[in-house]
Order: structure tokens, then sequence, then C-alpha cells
């Protein structure tokens, strides 16, 4: 049971929801940077929701099953296909064994594609998410290249009842879709937040420097001089911490970062919001909103409910 890599796009990767509780020894969290459109397209296709799928970045992604599976993607603008068929976003799909899956993006961003069984690569330290700096988990601790031959997992009891409900090739439900796909991220004050740093980080407008990855989003474009440029003890930085190194050019923290910083914290993008920055790529632009810490546990609060719904209305349906 595997998957063929046709084509592999630039910097695609297997990713799950990354390793939990492995920071103080230094190991990031990693896994896929908008980790509720991985669990949608997972659940979607009868998965749990946290197996294994593929992080697509850009370039044509082309893929060749050699077993019967269904399949789901969600993300930022892209195209899906299965031969001829277009495939919408958050739709379960039926491809049967020598059928081609071709997924590209329209204007950019990220997108997550799930196949029933998910993605079978050995799990280190908990999890099967490609580390790209520390070089493990995923396949071969790396991007996959053309000509890779990903295994698969197991269907669990639940797919042969979403296959038999599909009359066609797509589903006619759909999972809800999150995120705002705006350019405007919410945060709540950081440890070294001040008036001068509230009156520029709201005020403009900043631009995503071309050397942004998984690690993070290094902003320019704005005026920020830190009031204290001189780096600070290194303290923990989680996902979303926006960190203001000398240059005065802020960096919001993704996936990849490391576990621990010295750069003045000026700000945290709230949890629901990262979901929108994992779609910011290089000459976008970004501005920021500033919202109190009870407000984003509530958005995250009403996020994860209307997951859960999702969650209980198909297993009311295929259970």
């Amino acid at each position: 049971m595997t998957a063929s890599v046709i084509s592999a796009g630039f910097q695609t990767t297997v990713q799950d929801c990354g390793r939990a509780g492995l920071r103080k020894f230094g190991v990031t969290p990693g896994g896929a940077l908008d980790s509720v459109s991985l669990r949608l397209a997972n659940l979607l296709v009868g998965n749990p929701e946290c197996v294994a799928g593929l992080e697509v970045t850009s370039g044509r992604v082309r893929l060749k099953l050699n077993v019967n599976r269904l399949v789901a993607w969600s993300g930022g603008e892209f195209e899906m296909r299965i031969g001829d068929e277009p495939i919408p976003i958050l739709h379960c799909a039926r491809v049967s064994a020598g059928g081609m899956i071709e997924i590209s993006p329209k204007r950019g961003g990220r997108a997550w594609l799930a196949i029933s069984g998910g993605i079978d690569v050995p799990e280190i330290l908990g999890s099967r998410a490609t580390d790209l700096r520390a070089r493990f988990g995923g396949w071969e601790g790396r991007a996959l290249r053309d000509g890779d031959l990903l295994p698969l997992g197991a269907e669990s009891e639940l797919c042969p009842r979403i296959r038999a409900a599909i009359p066609n090739v797509v589903s006619d439900w759909s999972a809800p879709r999150f995120g705002s796909r705006r350019r405007f991220l919410r945060v709540i004050r950081g440890k070294n937040w001040d008036d001068d740093i509230e009156a520029k980080l709201l005020a403009q407008k900043f631009g995503v420097a071309m050397n942004s990855d998984r690690m993070g989003l290094r902003l320019e474009g704005g005026e920020m001089v830190s009031t204290n440029p001189a780096e600070l003890v290194s303290e923990a930085v989680a996902p979303g911490t926006i960190q203001l190194p000398r240059s005065g050019a802020p960096v919001v923290l993704l996936g990849d970062c490391q576990t621990i910083g010295g750069y003045p914290k000026i700000a945290h993008v709230i949890t629901v919001d990262l979901a929108d920055a994992a779609q910011l790529q290089p000459l976008d632009e970004v501005r920021f909103e500033l919202i109190e810490l009870e407000e984003a546990r509530d958005l995250l609060r009403e996020r994860e409910r209307d997951v859960a719904l999702f969650r209980a209305g198909l297993e009311v349906r295929f259970g």
C-alpha cells in the first residue's frame, strides 16, 4: 500500500500534529503549520485527527496510489484533481488503485492533504512530523523528491462506510472552513510590550521577507526600534511569539521555531490566527490588531467546539 511521488513540488513534507511535551529538551513542536486544516482533512477521510498527511508549499504535487483510498485537502488557494475531476476544498473524494492525485497552487500559501490510513513513516519521539532543521522524522528527515515511495497505513473501520456513501467521486458533504484568509493577525501583549511598541506595531503594514520559512515570518518595511536593543536572558518562546531582533525587523515564530530565544518578546499571534500566518508568503503584506487574552481564549474555545461538532456529526452519520 503505497503512494508514488511522481512530482514532489517544492518543500512538500510529511506532517502530523507535531511533538508535544519535548520543548524542555530543546525539541521543537513542528508539525502542520495549520494543524486544524490537517485535522479536518483527516476526519473527512475517516482517520484519527492527527494522522500524518502531506503539507504542500508550492509547485505541482502529483501522487499515484496503488490501492483504493479516500483523500481530502484543506488550506490556501490551491486546486486538486483526481484525473480530470476537480476536488473542492474540505470534501472527501474516492481514488481508485492506479489513480493520480494532483494538487497545485492557484496563488500560493500552503495546503494539507490527507489520505485514508495516513502516511505510515516511522514514528520518532511520538510523531511522524518532518523536522527539516534537525533532519529527522517524516520521509528520511527531508522534503519529498520525485520518485519517493510513501507507505500508507491501514484504513480505519469508518473508511468503508464513508466510501460507500460517496456515489461518484466527490462527497456531497464538507467540513467547516476556518481562518479569515486575510492579511491581518490578532495579537496579545508580550512580556516586552510598551507604548512605543504598541504605536509602531499596530499602526504599520509589514511585508513578508523572502527568507521566511517554517521557522518564522521575517517582516520588513515597517519602522520598529526596540527600546531595549540589547539581547535579554534567553527564555521560552513558542509558535506565534513575535520577537524583535536588534535589526528592528519583527519575526513571527512558526511551528519549527527554536524553543528559547533572547530577543524581546513584544507580542504573540493568537492560536486561532496561526492558520492565517501559515498562508503568508514572501511579498505578502500583513497588519496586526491587539486583543485581550480572554478574547483569544474564547476564540480558541469556539473553534474547538466547532471541530468537535463536526467530529460528532461524522460519528452520527457513519459510526
